[in-house]
């Protein structure tokens, strides 16, 4: 596992208002009110905008102005709750058509607004609001959550936007790695700032019987079976097939697994889960239920959270919203979960792609007694709380920030 960053400040445990956490970002004395406008594709649902709307609320929280474009969608409403302005644009769009009429909206807005920085986190964005940042000489500052494949030397064009921000956020030490082998760009420039959670969301205390008896009703769950939950999109390379080859070699019966998350975009993959399902003779005891409003109850209710991916996960929040509910978490050894899991101590790291590993792992979390359960629920608690927070990945952002910004007005000097 690398070593994790350190702390910029206190840790999030150690705080007890969000506003105070934020209090040493306030405009100094004779600084005006920074302006940082946020760019990405929409504000749907995933890592990238729970991230966008953390930051926001930690600029507002901290006395800058805060904007967001996007293509719009149903956390907008979140964001404007937690004080800060979104502007419907269609910059998630890849039709070439609309790049020019977004370019030249970018830059009336920036200049019309007063953007002293951009920060974009998906290419397409990046590439309007690179160009759009130079026409008003701002700083310009990217967020890398991709998986870094660049197989191809049109993939890596596409993708090298993401490397030309004055800084360029790495969200694993396993992406900046990557980022440097494929583009070789100054090590300067660079920071690793891990994805956060929400300490007062994912709190097992937090969870009251009664989320956890809606959930157990309406998944049907059986008493005293022990919970199996793989949590992700339904998609190929989160590893649904693979979970299910795993549990075929455990004993029928003494399990019951929960594949939680948005299982409507990719129907005829749904449909060849199910049927591997069947196949198997897991009908009974592996169900699909899609996603739920409610995963620190559906945290809560598993024995053992599952990350299969097939190919390594850029960081991986499950691993460390699984950690921070006290949960064991099996994945597989690549990628960020090399990062965030303590191999053997707050959960196991097994061979990837190997049904036979996979199900190893889920066996020796299932077969925890009382007491080692306790202690790996309470050291990942600990462990997320020390190096995963909410607070940290915004007060490490918030850093970056005034560290371009500086650099900005020292060069204009």
């Amino acid at each position: 596992m690398t070593e994790p960053l350190e702390a910029d400040a206190t840790t999030a445990s150690d705080r007890t208002s969000f506003a105070e956490d934020f209090e040493a970002f306030h405009p100094r004395s004779g600084e005006g009110r920074p302006t940082v406008l946020q760019l990405l594709p929409a504000l749907v649902s995933g890592g990238v905008e729970r991230g966008t709307i953390d930051v926001a609320s930690a600029l507002v929280e901290s006395g800058w102005r805060a904007l967001v474009v996007s293509n719009g969608g149903p956390m907008v409403h979140e964001l404007e709750r937690a004080g800060a302005e979104h502007i419907m644009l269609p910059v998630h769009s890849k039709n070439p058509l609309l790049w020019r009429a977004n370019f030249d909206a970018l830059v009336n807005l920036i200049h019309r607004e007063g953007v002293d920085l951009v920060h974009a986190a998906s290419r397409i964005p990046a590439w309007l609001g690179w160009r759009a940042a130079r026409r008003n000489n701002c700083a310009f500052v990217t967020s890398f959550h991709q998986r870094p494949v660049a197989g191809t030397a049109l993939k890596r064009l596409y993708n090298s936007v993401m490397v030309r921000g004055d800084r360029v956020i790495a969200i694993s030490h396993y992406v900046a790695e990557r980022l440097l082998v494929d583009y070789q760009f100054e090590t300067s420039r660079l920071r690793v700032i891990p994805r956060g959670v929400d300490l007062s969301f994912f709190d097992p205390d937090s969870v009251p019987a009664e989320r956890l008896i809606r959930l157990t009703n309406k998944w049907r769950l059986p008493d005293g079976v022990p919970i199996v939950m793989l949590p992700g999109r339904i998609t190929k390379w989160k590893g649904h097939a693979l979970l299910i080859d795993a549990l075929a070699l455990l004993e029928k019966g003494s399990f019951h697994c929960l594949m939680v998350g948005e299982d409507t975009a990719k129907p005829a993959l749904k449909a060849r889960l199910e049927s591997r399902i069947a196949s198997a003779g897991l009908t009974p005891y592996v169900h699909i239920v899609g996603r739920t409003d409610d995963m620190p109850a559906a945290y809560k209710l598993a024995d053992v959270v599952v990350s299969a991916s097939l190919d390594p996960e850029p960081f991986g929040r499950v691993m460390i919203e699984a950690q921070a509910m006290g949960r064991p978490i099996v994945a597989a050894d690549h990628g960020g979960a090399r990062e965030s899991v303590i191999e053997g101590i707050t959960g196991w790291l097994v061979r990837p792609n190997d049904p036979a590993a996979l199900a190893e792992g889920i066996r020796s979390a299932l077969t925890l007694d009382a007491a080692a359960r306790a202690r790996l629920s309470g050291t990942a608690i600990a462990h997320v709380r020390e190096n995963f927070s909410r607070w940290q990945m915004c007060a490490r952002t918030m850093a970056v920030y005034r560290e371009a910004l500086e650099e900005r007005a020292a060069a204009a000097v």
